[in-house]
């Protein structure tokens, strides 16, 4: 049972928030006891391990695409007025997590010749929140051992410009993108208190922006880009004979577009004004890695995947958010 556990830059450890003790961590460079770590914990989906030193703790981020990195992890200390809010886009802007759950299983269709797969309940923390590869290499671990990646990307890829081609045309699945509960009222008020607003999302721009449209034409808010202050993206798929992006590689969990988001689309160092908002777990730990101060909003997976740890606050709506704010 945890009890009575601390790390470095975590005001508080929580057992009922779904951390796993670990003695190692998995890629063995450090013990509980041996060469000062105190300390090793894991996010409940097993996706972030912090390994806990005296004053210190570090962030190990694991990738299925065998690229994983270690981050410091940074106090934070929330500090108004809030000067700036990071918005994720898939769950927490706008509802569309089940539309890309259901292309993925798709994509798994094709790979498996078979029209009537579904996912378990078990898979969706694993094919939602985290980079395209990262899900389609759990897929094929589970259900396709025989495929490649590059025969997932392109089964998923062609789903993908199908489905978003026939939406574009005002066809396709029905209510694919829904602006979540709340949200026009919270942006308008940000705007209000000349609050920056970024949009952030580890989804293609042929993915993310067709949703970004949709959900504004909805709410009636404009030309999304005249409205946000930065929006970021994975960028564009690598293709034969044109450029791509590291966004398969540095997606959520990973910190970076977070990072880019403020530092560089909104020009803001001080990260205590600053604040980010996510409904998935990789979000909530791309945030928190980051250095912002992370609220993770009901809805999403935050819980099933074990990573209400990493967030500083936890709201139900976006009105409990201006309240905090």
């Amino acid at each position: 049972m945890i009890t009575n556990l601390s790390l470095p830059g975590f005001k508080k450890i929580e057992k009922a928030h779904g951390w796993k003790i670990l003695d190692k961590c998995s890629d063995n460079l450090h013990e509980t006891g041996k060469n000062g770590v105190k300390q090793i914990l894991s996010t409940g989906d097993g996706k972030v391990e912090l390994i806990g030193f005296s004053e210190k703790t570090l962030a190990y981020v694991k990738s299925e695409m065998d690229y994983p990195a270690y981050y410091p992890i940074k106090e934070t200390n929330l500090k108004k007025p809030i000067k700036a809010v990071l918005m994720d886009l898939d769950g927490t802007t706008v509802h569309s997590e089940e539309f890309w759950i259901w292309i993925i299983e798709k994509t798994v269709a094709s790979l498996t010749n078979n029209e009537t797969f579904k996912f378990t309940p078990e898979d969706i923390p694993y094919v939602s929140g985290h980079s395209v590869s990262e899900h389609l290499c759990y897929c094929i671990e589970k259900y396709a051992k025989n495929a490649s990646i590059k025969t997932a990307r392109e089964h998923y890829t062609a789903h993908t410009e199908q489905e978003m081609n026939l939406i574009m045309e005002g066809k396709g699945k029905p209510n694919a993108f829904t602006p979540a509960p709340g949200i026009k009222e919270f942006l308008i008020n940000l705007k209000k208190e000349n609050i920056k607003i970024a949009l952030v999302t580890s989804g293609l721009y042929r993915k993310a922006y067709p949703e970004i449209i949709s959900a504004f034409k909805t709410l009636n808010l404009g030309n999304p880009e005249e409205f946000y202050d930065a929006i970021i993206t994975a960028g564009y798929p690598l293709g034969e004979g044109k450029p791509g992006t590291l966004g398969e590689l540095q997606a959520k969990p990973h910190p970076w577009l977070y990072a880019e988001a403020c530092r560089v689309g909104l020009n803001i160092e001080d990260r205590d004004s600053v604040i980010g908002i996510e409904d998935s777990g990789a979000g909530v730990c791309a945030l928190r890695l980051a250095g912002y101060t992370t609220i993770g909003i009901a809805g999403g997976n935050i819980i099933s995947s074990g990573t209400r740890g990493m967030c500083d606050y936890y709201c139900e709506s976006f009105d409990e958010i201006l309240e905090l704010l």
